[in-house]
């Protein structure tokens, strides 16, 4: 198999084995998320705990995604901050806010979600197991490519944007937050 294509199905089964609870072999993302995500959790959910008034959770009401936040299943959320949304083409975020722009939204968040608890040292080992850059998969069904610069992980979205993490493992009832600094977009649909 390619190393593109081998790089993808390794990432996409570790992502998986880190929503599982299923043995652990030592191999796999699982053991550090099982283990570390529980320490210092917050009572809250993300939907909760994020700032309400943020542009984050105002496009994610919008969107309707403030509750599958406020729900049970796990997740994990990569939340730029609002300084990111800032950066955005003028007039994006307003658009982003009005109703009719629901599926864009929806589209643009679901992009900035992973499924199940993955910590950011969950990232680093898929990162070093996959040589150098991992493939991680969103809930919005696009990729981010993740890889190391200096100390920092660092996200491509499908447009080739950057983010960094910044502070992360902001751990909630249902999942965990990482801060990043620039709004990832999903590539373009043909």
């Amino acid at each position: 198999m390619p190393g593109p294509a081998r790089t993808l199905v390794i990432s996409l089964a570790l992502l998986a084995l880190a929503g599982c609870g299923g043995k652990d072999d030592g191999n796999s993302t699982s053991s550090a998320q099982s283990a570390g995500a529980k320490d210092g959790v917050n009572s809250k959910t993300i939907a909760a705990g994020l700032p309400q008034n943020g542009r984050f959770m105002t496009a994610a009401k919008v969107a309707g995604l403030d509750q599958t936040l406020a729900g049970h299943d796990s997740y994990t959320v990569l939340v730029p901050d609002d300084a990111a949304f800032d950066k955005l083409p003028a007039g994006t975020l307003g658009d982003l806010a009005k109703p009719e722009a629901r599926a864009q939204a929806t589209g643009l968040l679901t992009y900035h979600i992973l499924p199940g608890v993955v910590l950011a040292d969950d990232i680093g080992k898929a990162i070093d197991n996959s040589k150098g850059k991992a493939v991680l998969a969103t809930m919005g069904g696009g990729t981010l490519t993740a890889e190391r610069d200096g100390g920092k992980i660092v996200l491509t979205d499908g447009k080739g944007q950057r983010a960094t993490i910044g502070q992360a493992d902001d751990k909630y009832s249902n999942g965990v937050v990482h801060h990043i600094d620039a709004v990832l977009s999903p590539p373009e649909r043909r």
